[in-house]
């Protein structure tokens, strides 16, 4: 598949319409595929400048308009939710954005098409690209239906939290590999049992964590692997 048409490929994916594909070839171009071109100002970095600083006005609008109840300190905390580079990498993960990407050979070999980094700020360059080739109220309206699963969750109160999928994700992109989960320890009395959770990830404990349910150890297992694994 030519570039031209992975692009318009994963702007159908996206739901986007698009007037200039070149915009949106910069955002997906990394500065190291760009080095390695010799084409060294022509990268995502601008535009993931320009996207963050879009994506941030969107929701902030969002989030003001939604919950006119809730004080600044609250709408801040939702909103660092809603951008975080824990949120962006699940939605470039729903995606499969990596395989849309230019990246140089180094940053391959290392595997940066599933770095939850790299796969964020493409995010925001794609956000900057759809904002100067749309203007700002068509790029706003395709940012909120981009952030529909990151709103559900908002709604649910679940943001961020769920790192079981997002290391499933991250795995399965990265090592074509499920971790998997094993209660190793019960302790306490019945009314206030602890649990301590291991996940497993090809026969290696990559994190641990405790709680006072099994689902709240696997889930606190799951985000210390998330961050050894990503760090």
């Amino acid at each position: 598949m030519s570039w031209p048409d992975k692009i318009k490929e994963l702007l159908n994916l996206l739901g986007w319409e698009a007037i200039n594909l070149s915009y949106y070839e910069q955002a997906l171009t990394h500065s190291s595929y760009a080095h390695e071109k010799g084409h060294r100002r022509i990268h995502n970095e601008r535009l993931e400048f320009l996207g963050d600083a879009v994506l941030e006005l969107v929701v902030s609008d969002f989030l003001f308009k939604k919950y006119p109840h809730l004080p600044e300190g609250k709408l801040t905390k939702l909103r660092a939710d809603l951008v975080c580079e824990v949120s962006l990498a699940r939605l470039a993960y729903d995606l499969n954005l990596g395989r849309y990407l230019h990246l140089g050979k180094g940053e391959i070999f290392s595997g940066g098409q599933s770095r939850p980094s790299l796969l964020s700020d493409s995010v925001e360059a794609l956000i900057g690209a759809n904002y100067l080739d749309l203007g700002m109220e068509r790029c706003r309206l395709n940012v909120l239906s981009l952030l529909k699963p990151l709103l559900q969750d908002l709604q649910e109160g679940a943001i961020c939290r769920d790192y079981k999928t997002l290391l499933q994700e991250f795995t399965q992109a990265r090592y074509a590999v499920t971790p998997s989960y094993k209660i190793t320890r019960e302790s306490g009395p019945d009314h206030d049992k602890l649990f301590e959770a291991e996940v497993v990830l090809s026969s290696e404990p990559v994190g641990t964590g405790t709680g006072h349910s099994k689902k709240e150890a696997e889930q606190a297992a799951a985000k210390e692997a998330w961050i050894n694994l990503t760090a």
